[in-house]
């Protein structure tokens, strides 16, 4: 029943029959309305077609085509969804004229004016306006309504027709009905939608995930108990911004590992208390309760890992271990394959959402991937899915070119990252930081900036900072791995001793390739790059030995090594007045990759997690009468915004490059700076 074919009279005859059915209990009816129980009719006679001319006439305007329709088979009606009890007829209809000031709220966009020229159609409800908008009129002269209600606190919501704001309020009856009846509440409508959402669950299964989910939105809006913990799965695949609540489906203990982790993430990011969490999960005690916030606790700490039963596991668990170490489309293509054999643990589960709350692989599921995998048969009997068509050949690596091109948007970061040959990534921190360093969790690049600078209110630019590593010849390896660094916080663009303040002091930088061939016997290579100062620092080794190398400062080129460096890397031919912008930074990269056959894995360093370490400064060793400087910050808020830690960089680095006097009222913390030989330098100092 759409457009001009819609049935008023059948659709308004169900309502009615559906509502007295609802009422078991005349006590329970408001005033006025036992006549219409005993007749099962919620409208009244229909309206001449005298009169409603005679109303457009009144009014100056014609009528919209969906109202009138109505009209002529009612003229009016009751308990237009919760909250209306009377909607008007031809007669009851008038001019809203802004009659309780709400245009000096809502009165910008789609609301503008509505106010003072709407046709209020309300007569009798909770506080609630229904207003007929003429100034919002669609291509068949329908006028949008606009419902607001004071006790709602949001703007007015808009239905397109008078059709559609009728329909809406047939499901918010349906809704609270089925919320207040639980299963006594059963009519044609109901076992309608009952059987669309079972329909719509052999469809998700089979990859028909559109057709069930336009299923599941209506039944969900009709307050059907199962369709929304389905059409929710179906959702976060596809990133929908609405926040899932899954229904039922939480308190089911077979969706512990499933439901429960998506809403743990919800929540740990919107930093929501104890109490809220068994809002969410609707259960206050018992050992599904404890056994829920141990997850909440899982999710908080990245500790969570989804499991999921027969071969779908079995690719689950190496999907992560392939991502843990940066080989993210293999690991994608590993699920991807292993869908087909994934089993539901329940009727209502329609694909493996637990994945999105995996530290490691929920990453990997973008919405246009999440898509994919909706669209994958899977779930079913062996003969219903079938088998993927044939091996999916390897990916190609990332290169390294793609560093010169981000960000996308505003400044460009510093980074730097060692590529080590014929050692394993959980080997790089014996190999670059020594015996006793370890791996950390696997975090992403904020939060292992963010993890070591929790709770710490000192800092200093010879910290150590955290680097990420994972195998750097694409999916594969190819034998290489890296340890990647890239500067996000204040002080830590000074980890390098003065050559990491903008380019202003201290020329010299000792990259780790020496010392990490000289531990592993083998080649290591070390790039450096601070695109805003146009620099660009590169060391080869091999055998404990740097073979060349050279370090470009703006016009500035300086070689080292013991042999010449090749020819395609050669900097002449990528720096100096022809290259723009970024382009020799883009061309060496491009050369690099090429020359060791190594790439870094874009989307695991920018939207993934990988295992961290505690990289030691890159500042080389200090000469005997060596002039050097140390940046220390003092954090004298306790979380200053990420524009006041910028002043208080700003302000170090104008002072380094001037030759460093002093500072004072930098915004965000106290910044010093000291130097030898000849005593401390002039003190750099301010609060707040």
């Amino acid at each position: 029943m759409t457009g001009r074919t819609f049935d008023w009279r059948s659709f308004l005859a169900r309502w009615s029959e559906e509502w007295a059915g609802a009422c078991t209990d005349p006590g329970e009816l408001r005033e006025g309305d036992e006549e219409a129980w005993r007749a099962r009719w919620l409208g009244f006679d229909a309206a001449p077609a005298e009169r409603v001319a005679a109303v457009q006439a009144e009014l100056g305007w014609v009528l919209p085509p969906s109202y009138r329709e109505f009209l002529a088979v009612s003229d009016g009606w009751r308990h237009a969804g919760g909250f209306v009890y009377r909607l008007a007829g031809a007669g009851d209809a008038r001019w809203h004229r802004d009659a309780r000031g709400l245009s000096e709220y809502f009165d910008e966009g789609e609301t503008e004016g509505l106010w003072q020229r709407a046709l209020q159609l309300d007569v009798e409800s909770d506080a609630t306006l229904v207003l007929l908008d003429p100034g919002d009129v669609d291509a068949e002269g329908e006028w949008a309504v606009y419902c607001y209600a004071s006790w709602r606190a949001a703007p007015p919501e808009r239905y397109p027709s008078f059709r559609a704001f009728m329909v809406a309020m047939h499901q918010e009856f349906h809704r609270l009905a089925a919320h207040r009846c639980a299963a006594s509440f059963v009519n044609a409508t109901t076992r309608e939608q009952d059987a669309r959402v079972e329909a719509a669950r052999l469809d998700a299964l089979t990859g028909a995930y559109e057709r069930a989910a336009e299923a599941l939105a209506e039944a969900v809006a009709y307050g059907r108990p199962r369709a929304a913990g389905m059409l929710d799965q179906l959702r976060g695949f596809g990133r929908h911004r609405s926040e899932p609540t899954f229904g039922e489906l939480p308190r089911d203990p077979a969706f512990l590992g499933e439901v429960i982790p998506v809403l743990a993430v919800h929540h740990a990011r919107r930093g929501r208390d104890a109490t809220a969490w068994g809002y969410t999960l609707r259960v206050d005690t018992g050992e599904l309760r404890a056994a829920a916030d141990e997850v909440l606790r899982q999710v908080r700490e990245r500790e969570y890992r989804y499991t999921a039963a027969g071969p779908f596991g079995e690719a689950v668990e190496r999907a992560r271990e392939q991502a843990r170490w940066g080989g993210t489309e293999a690991a994608w293509r590993t699920l991807r394959a292993a869908l087909p054999r994934w089993a539901p643990v329940g009727p209502d589960h329609l694909a493996p959402v637990g994945l999105l709350a995996d530290p490691l692989l929920g990453p990997l599921l973008t919405a246009e991937r999440g898509l994919e995998l909706l669209a994958t048969p899977r779930g079913l009997p062996d003969a219903e899915v079938g088998e993927r068509a044939a091996a999916e050949p390897e990916a190609v690596g990332d290169g390294l070119a793609w560093l010169a091109l981000e960000p996308r948007s505003g400044r460009p970061r510093p980074y730097r990252f060692v590529l080590v040959e014929g050692v394993a990534p959980e080997e790089l921190p014996a190999v670059l930081a020594g015996e006793g360093a370890v791996l950390d969790p696997p975090a992403t690049r904020w939060e292992a900036g963010t993890d070591r600078l929790r709770e710490r209110t000192v800092f200093s630019s010879e910290d150590p900072q955290p680097a990420l590593v994972g195998h750097a010849g694409g999916d594969g390896g190819a034998g290489w791995s890296f340890a990647f660094e890239a500067r996000t916080s204040p002080v830590a663009l000074g980890a390098t001793g003065a050559v990491g303040l903008a380019g202003s002091v201290a020329p010299r930088v000792a990259a780790p390739a020496v010392t990490a061939s000289g531990r592993t016997g083998g080649r290591a290579l070390a790039v450096f790059v601070e695109p805003e100062a146009g620099f660009f620092h590169l060391s080869v080794a091999d055998g404990g030995a740097e073979r060349y190398g050279f370090t470009v400062r703006g016009p500035e080129i300086g070689r080292r090594g013991t042999t010449e460096v090749p020819p395609a890397l050669d900097p002449d031919r990528h720096f100096g007045p022809h290259a723009h912008g970024r382009q020799g930074e883009y061309g060496l990269l491009t050369a690099l990759a090429s020359e060791f056959g190594v790439a870094l894995p874009r989307f695991a360093l920018t939207e993934g997690r990988l295992h961290t370490f505690a990289d030691p400064s890159w500042a080389p060793p200090r000469l005997p009468g060596e002039a050097y400087s140390t940046a220390r910050m003092v954090l004298t808020e306790p979380h200053p915004t990420s524009d006041a830690r910028e002043e208080a960089l700003s302000a170090l680095r104008l002072r380094l490059a001037g030759g460093v006097s002093g500072v004072s009222g930098v915004a965000g913390g106290a910044v010093g700076v000291s130097g030898v030989p000849g005593g401390p330098m002039k003190g750099l100092s301010g609060v707040s």
